[in-house]
């Protein structure tokens, strides 16, 4: 591995702790809770940019509650930022490595750049706010604002389980949702984005492949489905005389994952995360049930076609069984192809390192699959233990991210000298 190995900003033990400090930003219980929006994930916004200011770098906070900082070319320059980082927020009990490592990432490269080779353009570096979809159903909030794919209108319309509104969390965290237009990024500001994240699977753990490469991003359907039938007595209501939400809930929740394993692709994934049973009595029989429903496919044909076949499956089962049905979509975010030229560059940054890579596609959700709307875009990966995430046991080596942090270094160098 190259001298790059050696710089002091991407030594496994100064990530290793900048990582700790992230993840003692949390609502007590296992894992790390930092929801978007909330008063935590603010205040680890404001660690990022307490951590920019240390290395000298001015940093602001946009409208939707981006943090970004800027490093100003110190060579001949040219036209177009090259710009790298991830989010902030988790899931509930999540880990402390999703999102995080990349904006760790994002500091060593902020820090080595300084006092590394000679840069021509605005080397830019992101913590985005409210990427997990945990809280308010849609993923990438904060770069779908700036990539122009989610207005204010928006953030009236996509609510929590409290019936909280996006805008109204934002105002409660400082932020004006009412001007998140000007958040919005120019792409003739931008020459690249590359983004570092944990895999969140087991592909590069199972080859022992240090760096991943990712070439597709696979898009999501989110959907909530609203089960009505009669709640009524336990013991006063004959089986073969009763309307159970929960009974019709349990059989389409089967439906999905029966859809997901019969599918021709192996990356369609079906996925039910959430459910809610009223009225939750041990003697009443389930009056009505919420769910949430998450398909994912690297194909738009095939995710849609997935998603409808949810929803025709859902309203059989409820015709049968003598229930209501309502079916809302959350969200629809298409897959994405990546740069090749970004794609390309990584992998050269990784041989160039000594570091095997391997290309792959994602099947989460990333910013980095917004942002490539605007510009050329890419994606490193390093291995997750287990391939466990958005979990307590979440987990990647502080030298499997150092590693990432120098092909994240040495992609953005190369990015930075092309035309």
């Amino acid at each position: 591995m190259s001298t790059l190995a050696t710089v002091p900003a991407l030594q496994p033990a100064r990530l290793e702790e900048t990582l700790r400090r992230f993840a003692a930003l949390s609502e007590p219980g296992a894992g790390v809770s930092r929801l978007a929006y909330t008063r935590l994930e603010r205040q680890a916004h404001d660690l990022f940019a307490a951590l920019l200011a240390d290395l000298g770098i001015g940093s602001y906070t946009d409208a939707a509650g981006n943090t970004i900082g800027e490093l100003a070319p110190d060579a001949e320059p040219r036209p177009g930022a090259i710009g790298t980082g991830s989010h902030l927020d988790s899931v509930p009990h999540g880990g402390a490595y999703d999102g995080t490592a990349g904006v760790v990432a994002a500091l060593a490269v902020a820090a080595a750049a300084r006092a590394g080779r000679p840069r021509h353009r605005p080397w830019r570096f992101v913590a985005f706010a409210a990427e997990e979809g945990a809280r308010f159903g849609q993923a990438c909030n904060g770069s779908r604002i700036v990539a122009g794919l989610t207005d204010a209108a928006d953030l009236h319309r996509l609510t929590d389980r409290a019936g909280t509104t996006m805008a109204a969390a934002m105002t409660e965290c400082g932020l004006a949702p009412e001007r998140a237009a000007t958040a919005r990024w120019e792409p003739r500001d931008w020459r690249a984005f590359v983004e570092l994240h944990i895999e969140q699977g087991t592909v590069l753990e199972r080859r022992r492949v240090p760096i991943g490469v990712v070439d597709t991003v696979s898009g999501s359907t989110r959907l909530r489905v609203c089960l009505t039938g009669v709640a009524a007595h336990t013991g006063g209501t004959p089986m073969d005389d009763r309307r159970d939400a929960l009974a019709a809930a349990a059989e389409c929740v089967l439906d999905c994952e029966r859809l997901a394993l019969a599918a021709a692709d192996v990356n369609t994934r079906i996925t039910v995360g959430t459910l809610t049973v009223e009225p939750g009595a041990i003697t009443v029989i389930p009056g009505r049930v919420v769910f949430t429903v998450d398909v994912r496919e690297t194909d738009y044909d095939r995710q849609r076609a997935a998603a409808h076949a949810v929803g025709q499956r859902c309203r059989a089962v409820a015709a049968r069984r003598g229930v209501d049905v309502e079916l809302e979509e959350l969200a629809d975010t298409p897959p994405v192809t990546l740069s090749r030229e970004v794609t390309a560059a990584a992998r050269a940054a990784a041989t160039a390192l000594g570091l095997p890579a391997e290309v792959l596609a994602s099947g989460a959700s990333h910013d980095t699959q917004q942002i490539s709307r605007l510009m050329p875009a890419g994606i490193v990966f390093v291995p997750s233990r287990g391939g466990l995430s958005h979990s307590p046991e979440e987990f990647s080596a502080a030298d499997q991210v150092a590693a990432g942090a120098a092909v994240l270094l040495e992609t953005m160098y190369r990015l930075d000298a092309t035309a």
